[in-house]
C-alpha cells in the first residue's frame, strides 16, 4: 500500500470492517440526558487497542468528531452502533468504551470492541505511515530512562565493591575439609570472591556504558544537536564515542582525559563482553611457533591491524572502575552541567523545544534550567491528572 496516495481506499476498507459503527455526531444519534457525564465504563472496553491507536483510527483516519477535553478526560469520540450511542474515551483511568446501561449493553460492547480491534489491524499501514512521517519532524518526545539505567550501574558497582572488600578481608583464610583419614583439601575463599568481584566489575562497566549512551543522546537533544526523530535514531545507531562527542567537547582540557580513558576501557573491556569474550586482553588466538604457543592479540577489533603479538591492551577492573567514578563525579554528580539537571528529572526530551530554542534558553545556566524543570514538572503533573 502506497500512502498517502491509497489513503481513501484504506479508509473505505476500515469503515467497511467497522460497519455498522458510525459517528454519532454525523448521524445525529439521540442519547439520554447527561449521557456524556453518566455513561459507565464497560468490561468489554478493557480489551480495546491502545488509546492512541483508537484515536488515530477514528479521529485522524476516519474523521469522527472529537468532543475535546473535559475534567479527567483527554478526548471523547461518540459512536453509534445500531442506533445506540456509545463513547470512546481516554480518561485518567485509561482507554474505555462507555455505555448508558453497561449491564444490558455488554453484549453489543463486545461486538464493538471486536470490530475495532479488527479495524485497527487493517489500519496498521496507516499507523506505520504516521510514525515514519512523525520521525522526520520534531513533534516528538524521547523517553528518559536515565535514572533506571543509573540505578542498575550503581547497584552493580556497589555489589562489586562489597564482594572485593569481603575478598580482601578473607585473604588469609584457609578452609580445611577432611575427606578421609589420610585425605583432605584446603580452600581459599579469597580467590573465589575475587573472581566474583571481577564478574560484578565487568557487569558494572557494561551498565555504565549503557547508561551514558542513553544520557548522551538526551544531552545532545538539550544542546540542540538533534532536532528530529531521524536525528535521534541516527545517533542511536552510532558508537559510544560519537555519542560522547555529541554531548561534550573532547578538545576541552577538562574533558579529553576522561574521554581517552573511557574510550580505551570501552574498547578493551566492553567490546570483550560484547564480542564473544575472546579474552579480556584481546588474546583471541595462539600462534603455533618454535617458541611455543604465542598469544595472537585482537586489540583493535577492526581495521588492517586487527592482530598483534604486542601487549599493551591489558587492563585492571579496578582501574577501569576508578576512571568511571572520576567521570561520574566530573559530569553526573557535579552541578556544572544544566542538561544533567534536566535529565535527572526523568522528564522526556521534547524535540519541539530543541528546535524552537526553548532548551537553548534553559541551558543558559543551572538556575535557568532549575526553574524550567520545575515549570515543566508542573505541566506534566497536570497533564497526567488530566486537569485541563
Amino acid at each position: 500500500m502506497n500512502l498517502p496516495n491509497d489513503i481513501d481506499s484504506l479508509r473505505e476498507r476500515v469503515q467497511k470492517i467497522l460497519d455498522p459503527i458510525v459517528s454519532a455526531v454525523d448521524k445525529g444519534t439521540k442519547a439520554e440526558k447527561d449521557f456524556l457525564f453518566t455513561a459507565s465504563r464497560t468490561d468489554a472496553g478493557r480489551g480495546l487497542p491502545s488509546y492512541y491507536l483508537v484515536y488515530f483510527l477514528f479521529v485522524d483516519l476516519l474523521g469522527y468528531k472529537n468532543l475535546g477535553q473535559f475534567e479527567k478526560v483527554a478526548w471523547s469520540v461518540p459512536i453509534d452502533y445500531n442506533g445506540t450511542a456509545y463513547l470512546l474515551e481516554h480518561r485518567k483511568m485509561g482507554m474505555g468504551l462507555f455505555a448508558a446501561d453497561k449491564e444490558k449493553q455488554e453484549g453489543e460492547c463486545q461486538e464493538i470492541v471486536k470490530k475495532i480491534k479488527k479495524a485497527a489491524k487493517a489500519a496498521q499501514p496507516y499507523f506505520e505511515w504516521i510514525a515514519n512521517e512523525a520521525a522526520k519532524q520534531s513533534k516528538l518526545n524521547v523517553l528518559n530512562h536515565s535514572l533506571r539505567l543509573h540505578d542498575r550501574y550503581s547497584f552493580l558497582e556497589s555489589e562489586h565493591k562489597k564482594k572485593l572488600e569481603e575478598a580482601i578481608s578473607r585473604k588469609d583464610e584457609r578452609i580445611k575439609t577432611q575427606h578421609s583419614e589420610n585425605s583432605w583439601s584446603v580452600r581459599m575463599p579469597y580467590y573465589e570472591l575475587k573472581r566474583e568481584s571481577e564478574w560484578l566489575a565487568l557487569s558494572a562497566i557494561d551498565a555504565f556504558y549503557s547508561f551514558t549512551e542513553h544520557v548522551f543522546i538526551h544531552a545532545a537533544i538539550l544542546k540542540g544537536h538533534l532536532l528530529t526523530g531521524e536525528d535521534v535514531a541516527n545517533l542511536a545507531d552510532k558508537d559510544w564515542a560519537s555519542k560522547f562527542k555529541a554531548c561534550l567537547d573532547v578538545q576541552e582540557n577538562s574533558v579529553k582525559p576522561h574521554y581517552d580513558k573511557l574510550v580505551a576501557i570501552k574498547r578493551q573491556i566492553r567490546n570483550y563482553m560484547a564480542h564473544g569474550a575472546f579474552g579480556k586482553n584481546g588474546e583471541a588466538f595462539q600462534i603455533h611457533s618454535g617458541a611455543g604457543a604465542v598469544p595472537l592479540l585482537m586489540p583493535h577489533q577492526k581495521g588492517s591491524s586487527r592482530f598483534s603479538m604486542q601487549s599493551g591492551t591489558e587492563f585492571q577492573e579496578e582501574e577501569a572502575i576508578s576512571a568511571i567514578e572520576e567521570f561520574m563525579r566530573f559530569y553526573w554528580e557535579s552541578n556544572d552541567f544544566p542538561e544533567v539537571m534536566y535529565i535527572k528529572s526523568t522528564l522526556p526530551s521534547i524535540l519541539t523545544y530543541a528546535s524552537d530554542a526553548t532548551y537553548k534558553n534553559a541551558m543558559a545556566s543551572t538556575e535557568d534550567m532549575e526553574s524550567f524543570v520545575d515549570y515543566l514538572i508542573g505541566v506534566h503533573d497536570r497533564a497526567g491528572d488530566m486537569d485541563w
